[in-house]
């Protein structure tokens, strides 16, 4: 009988660090990094990553893994394969854009956390796929997360709409707001304004500062 080949995927590494923003920001944790253009890439079986997996978790203290990078739910059927091979004593973190929301509750015996993370500009656009996702991982039993990552262009109305989404999509979410990098959040009142507000809309918002790279890791 053939042997059924093992899936592949191209990873930009597993790699140890903290990770950067969310609900677990600096905890250490082991990077499952699905490669975005322009990155250096290595091919990876659904094995050969099962067994990375195995031998980080054993030869260091993680808190968690994290599966991130760009479009890590494209490779759904990879995900499955190579963590089924395991069996983790250490939570998994599902980081995502929001865009594939079908996909999550495949890996609902997996993921304790789908953490669904929007940036600057997309906020608006994907906002209604990234909703989805979060009642998904919601319905699967997951712990879940919005994080909004803020730049120049983004509105308080924009962050108010979403927050307000976010406690309708469930009362269960954490949203996570995150200033950009060098924002001055001790000297500017609208941080303090806007957090009152969102307070009101859902009970659990958190403003926090992003870890900054080569430190942080996402």
């Amino acid at each position: 009988m053939a042997q059924v080949a093992s899936p592949t995927a191209a990873l930009a590494g597993i790699p140890a660090g903290l990770q950067a923003q969310g609900v677990w920001a600096g905890h250490r944790q082991l990077f499952v990094r699905f490669a975005a253009e322009g990155e250096t890439a290595t091919m990876y079986t659904a094995d050969a990553l099962a067994n990375e997996i195995r031998r980080g978790t054993t030869r260091s203290a993680f808190h968690s893994i994290s599966i991130s990078g760009r479009d890590p739910l494209g490779n759904i059927e990879y995900l499955c394969a190579a963590f089924d091979k395991l069996s983790l004593q250490i939570p998994v973190m599902l980081d995502c854009d929001g865009q594939r929301p079908a996909e999550i509750e495949q890996l609902r015996k997996v993921v304790k956390l789908a953490q669904v993370t929007l940036d600057g500009s997309a906020l608006d656009a994907q906002g209604d796929r990234a909703l989805e996702s979060l009642r998904v991982a919601a319905d699967a039993g997951m712990e879940h997360a919005l994080i909004l990552n803020v730049d120049e262009r983004t509105t308080d109305s924009q962050l108010l709409r979403l927050v307000e989404r976010a406690h309708a999509t469930s009362g269960s979410s954490k949203v996570v707001m995150h200033p950009a990098t060098g924002t001055p959040v001790d000297r500017d009142r609208r941080w303090m304004t806007l957090f009152e507000r969102a307070a009101a809309l859902h009970r659990d918002v958190r403003l926090a500062l992003r870890l900054p790279p080569p430190t942080g890791m996402r």
